[in-house]
C-alpha cells in the first residue's frame, strides 16, 4: 500500500526550499500581485469620481514638463507612460482580477502623458524666442492692444512688427507717457516709434516671478518704451471693437464717479484696473480682498444669476412665449450669453473664461435636472481652461481661481455640512445664524486653501481675509455690482447720478474695509520663499481631502501637515544677490534687510525683501556696524554654520589695482561683484562676478549648509530661457564655480 502513496512534491513541504522559489521574478511577481491587490481593494472601497482624478493626471503631466529640464525628459516621460499604460491594458485582462486597477492605471497614463504632450506642442508653436540684447530702435508696427493705466501714468500699447536686424515677426509691448497725443492711437492703427527694448525679464532671484515664461506663450519678444513721440501712419479702424468698447465704458464709469471709488467701479463694469491707486490695491492685497478686483467666479457669477433671475421673470410673464418655450431653457440660455458677453467686454483673462465655463455648465446642470455645484463640473471647467491654456496651470490665478472653487464645493458636499444645512423647523433667525456660520467656515476654509499658493508665489499671506470676506463679498454681490449695473441703465436716460452717489457709497466702505483690515497689526505674514516640496506636499494634501469621500480623505492631512512642519522650519538664504550683481540681500544680522544699494531699484528691494521673508525698512549696508565700506567694495564678516565667512561686494565703477584686489580676493571666502573679475582674484569659495552671474542668473546662497541655489537650475532647456550671448552657458564649469582645497565642502550649482 506505500508504494501506492502519492510522492511528496516540493509545494507539499512546510516551506518552500528551492531556490527559484525563494528569489528572482516570482517573488517580484507576487509581490506586484499583493500591491494590485491592495490597490485594487482601496479603490473599491473609496468612494470617488474618476473624471476629476484623469483631470489631476492631465495637469500632472503638464506640470512634469514644466519641471523636467530637456526634450530627452520629456520623451523618457512619455515613453515610460505609454510604457505603463500598454501594460496595464496588456497584462491586466478585462475580466480579471483587478479591473479598477487596470483602468485607473492605464486611464492615469494617458491623462499625464495628454497633458505633457499638449504643453510640449503649444510652446513650441506659440512660443517666441526673445531678442538677443537690449537696443534703441525705429519700429513700424501695427497696434494689436491697447491699455489705459492711468494711475501709473502711461499707456501700454502691444505692437505687430519685424524685429530689426533679421526682419523676423514678432510682438513688442511698450509703454508710453499718457499726456502724449492718444488720437488715432488704437487697435489697428499703423504706426512708427522709437523704443528701448529688452528682452522680457527672467526671475531676478531664485523663487521669482518668471515674466519670461509668461511672454514665451504670450507671443512677446521684447518689452520696453517709447522714445519721444508716436507718429501714426494709419489710423485704427472704424469699427467698434471689444477693446475700444471696454475703454468707453472705463471712462464713462470714471467720469460719473470721481476717485477711487470711480476707479473701483470702472475694474467691476469693464475689467479695466489701470485707473486703481497703488495704496489701494495694496490695502486690497493685503487685506485678502484683491481677488474682488479681477473679474472672476464673483462678478461672472452675479451677472449670470442677474440675467437668469431676470429673464425667467420677464419670460414668463409673456403667456404667448412661456407657452410654447421652456422658460428655463430660455433664461438660460440669456443668462449664458450675458456671462459670454460680460467675459470679452473685461478681457476674457483666464480667470473670467474659468468662471465663464463654470457658470455655463451650471446652467447646463440645472436645465437638465442635474446636480449644480459637483466636482465634476469643477473638473470639466478645468480641463477645458488647460487645453487651451495649458500654461496658466504653473500662475497663481488659475490656483488660486479653482483651489477656492474646489474647495467650496467639496466643503459643501461633506456629509457633516450637509447635516448642519439641511433644512428643519427652528425660528428665522437661528436658520440666518447658521448661515452666517456657514459663510464664516467657508472663508476660512478658501482662506486656508488659498494661503500656500499665496506663499508660495507672493510669499505673503493674509490673516484677516476670512473676516474681510464676509463682509466685502456679500457688499460686492448684493450691493455695488447691482448699483453699478443700474446706473448704467439709467445713464441711457439721464438719471443716474443719484444711483452713482450710492455706488459710491458702497464702494466707500468696501475701500474703507480693506484699508482697515490690512492696517490691523499681523494682518499680512511674510515668509521666505516656500521650496516646490513643501507646495506639492500642500497641493496633494489639498486634492486629496477635496477628492475622496468618507474617511479616507483625511488621509490628506499627512502630507499637509508635513508642508506645514517644513514652512516651520523654513529659513531665509543667508544672501541673495541679484542677477546683475548689482542688489544684494543679507538676512541674519538684523531685524532689518541689509542691502548693498539701498537706494536704487524699487522693484528689486521689493524682490530682495519678499524673497528674505521679511517686511518693513531695509538698512544699508554701509550704515551697519560690522561692515567696512569705501567707494568701490564692501567687506563684512557673517558667522553662519559654526564659522566666519568673510565677503567682499563690489559696489563701485572704478578700476581697481589687480595686485590689490587679488590680495582682498585672497582674505575672502566670497566674492560678489557686477563686473568681469580677473583670474587673479580667487576666494576660498565663491566668485560671483558678471561671467558666473550671466550663467546661472540670481543666487540665493546659504552658508550654514554650504549650497547656492540660481535661477538657472530651474530653467532648463525650456524656450523662454533664452539669454543673450554673455549669458549663454559656457562649455566648460566656471574656475570660481568649484571650492579651493581645504575649503569646507559646498556645492556651487550656479552654472546651468
Amino acid at each position: 500500500m506505500a508504494s501506492d502513496a502519492i510522492p511528496p512534491v516540493p509545494m507539499d513541504s512546510p516551506a518552500p526550499t528551492g531556490a527559484a522559489l525563494q528569489h528572482g521574478h516570482w517573488r517580484m511577481r507576487a509581490n506586484l500581485a499583493s500591491g494590485l491587490a491592495h490597490l485594487e481593494q482601496f479603490l473599491a472601497r473609496a468612494g470617488f469620481d474618476r473624471a476629476p482624478w484623469l483631470v489631476v493626471a492631465f495637469a500632472v503631466g503638464i506640470a512634469a514638463w514644466f519641471a523636467l529640464d530637456s526634450a530627452a525628459q520629456w520623451l523618457a516621460l512619455l515613453c515610460g507612460l505609454a510604457a505603463l499604460g500598454s501594460a496595464s491594458l496588456l497584462m491586466l485582462r478585462e475580466d480579471g482580477r483587478f479591473p479598477f486597477a487596470r483602468q485607473a492605471l492605464a486611464a492615469m497614463a494617458l491623462a499625464m502623458a495628454m497633458g505633457c504632450a499638449l504643453v510640449w506642442a503649444k510652446s513650441a508653436l506659440v512660443g517666441t524666442r526673445a531678442i538677443e540684447r537690449p537696443m534703441v530702435v525705429t519700429l513700424v508696427g501695427k497696434v494689436l492692444d491697447r491699455a489705459d493705466q492711468p494711475a501709473e501714468h502711461r499707456v501700454r500699447m502691444l505692437l505687430a512688427t519685424r524685429e530689426p536686424g533679421t526682419g523676423r515677426a514678432i510682438k513688442v509691448r511698450v509703454n508710453l507717457d499718457a499726456d502724449s497725443d492718444l488720437i488715432g492711437l488704437t487697435e489697428g492703427a499703423r504706426v512708427q516709434l522709437r523704443a528701448r527694448l529688452m528682452p522680457p525679464a527672467s526671475p531676478m532671484l531664485p523663487g521669482g516671478y518668471d515674466f519670461a515664461r509668461t511672454a514665451w506663450f504670450a507671443g512677446i519678444a521684447a518689452t520696453g518704451s517709447v522714445v519721444g513721440k508716436v507718429a501714426i501712419l494709419a489710423p485704427g479702424d472704424s469699427g467698434t471693437g471689444l477693446g475700444r468698447a471696454q475703454r468707453a465704458l472705463s471712462r464713462h464709469v470714471r467720469e460719473r464717479l470721481d476717485g477711487s471709488p470711480g476707479a473701483l467701479a470702472a475694474a467691476f463694469a469693464s475689467g479695466d484696473r489701470g485707473a486703481i491707486a497703488p495704496a489701494d490695491e495694496e490695502a486690497m492685497r493685503n487685506s485678502g480682498l484683491t481677488h474682488l478686483l479681477s473679474i472672476s467666479g464673483l462678478h461672472v457669477s452675479a451677472v449670470i444669476a442677474a440675467i437668469y433671475f431676470l429673464a425667467g421673470r420677464l419670460f414668463a410673464a409673456w403667456p404667448w412665449l412661456a407657452l410654447r418655450v421652456r422658460v428655463p431653457l430660455l433664461a438660460a440660455a440669456t443668462g449664458a450669453a450675458a456671462g459670454i458677453g460680460y467675459t470679452l467686454l473685461t478681457g476674457a483673462e483666464v480667470p473670467t473664461v474659468r468662471s465663464c465655463i463654470g457658470a455655463v455648465l451650471v446652467l447646463l446642470a440645472l436645465v437638465l435636472g442635474r446636480e449644480p455645484l459637483s466636482l465634476r463640473l469643477v473638473a470639466v471647467g478645468a480641463f477645458l481652461v488647460l487645453v487651451f491654456w495649458p500654461e496658466a496651470l504653473v500662475g497663481p490665478s488659475f490656483q488660486m481661481s479653482f483651489s477656492a472653487v474646489i474647495a467650496i464645493v467639496a466643503l459643501h458636499g461633506a456629509a457633516p455640512v450637509r447635516a448642519f444645512l439641511a433644512p428643519r423647523e427652528e425660528p428665522w433667525w437661528a436658520r440666518q445664524l447658521r448661515h452666517v456660520a456657514m459663510l464664516l467656515l467657508t472663508g476660512v476654509v478658501i482662506e486656508l486653501a488659498l494661503m500656500p499658493i499665496g506663499l508660495f508665489h507672493f510669499h505673503q499671506a493674509g490673516v484677516y481675509g476670512a473676516l474681510a470676506n464676509v463682509i466685502a463679498i456679500p457688499l460686492t454681490t448684493l450691493a455695488s455690482m447691482p448699483l453699478i449695473a443700474l446706473a448704467l441703465l439709467f445713464d441711457t436716460i439721464g438719471a443716474g447720478a443719484p444711483v452713482w452717489w450710492l455706488t459710491g457709497k458702497s464702494l466707500e466702505l468696501l475701500l474703507a474695509l480693506a484699508h482697515w483690515t490690512a492696517a490691523m497689526p499681523g494682518a499680512v505674514s511674510s515668509m521666505p520663499a516656500m521650496g516646490e516640496g513643501a507646495f506639492l506636499l500642500f497641493v496633494a494634501g489639498g486634492l486629496w481631502l477635496a477628492l475622496w469621500s468618507g474617511r479616507v480623505r483625511m488621509l490628506g492631512l499627512v502630507p499637509a501637515a508635513l508642508g506645514v512642519l517644513l514652512l516651520v522650519t523654513l529659513r531665509p538664504p543667508d544672501l541673495l544677490v541679484s542677477g546683475d550683481g548689482r542688489h544684494v540681500g543679507i538676512t541674519g544680522e538684523a531685524s532689518e534687510l541689509l542691502v548693498l544699494r539701498p537706494g536704487r531699484g524699487g522693484y528689486a528691494l521689493e524682490n530682495l525683501t519678499e524673497l528674505a521673508g521679511m517686511s518693513g525698512d531695509v538698512r544699508a549696508l554701509e550704515d551697519w556696524p560690522g561692515a567696512r565700506c569705501n567707494a568701490d567694495f564692501c567687506a563684512i564678516r557673517l558667522n553662519r554654520g559654526g564659522r566666519d565667512w568673510q565677503l567682499l561686494l563690489s559696489r563701485g565703477d572704478d578700476l581697481t589695482a589687480e595686485r590689490a584686489l587679488a590680495a582682498a580676493c585672497e582674505r575672502a571666502d566670497v566674492v560678489i561683484s557686477e563686473r568681469y573679475l580677473p583670474r587673479s582674484c580667487r576666494p576660498r569659495w565663491l566668485k560671483a562676478d558678471r561671467r558666473f552671474l550671466s550663467q546661472s542668473g540670481g543666487l540665493a546662497i546659504d552658508l550654514t549648509d554650504g549650497e547656492v541655489r540660481s535661477v538657472a537650475q530651474g530653467q532648463g532647456q525650456h524656450g523662454w530661457w533664452n539669454p543673450p550671448p554673455d549669458r549663454r552657458p559656457a562649455r566648460h564649469r566656471p574656475e570660481s564655480a568649484e571650492p579651493n582645497a581645504g575649503t569646507p565642502a559646498a556645492t556651487a550649482t550656479g552654472a546651468p
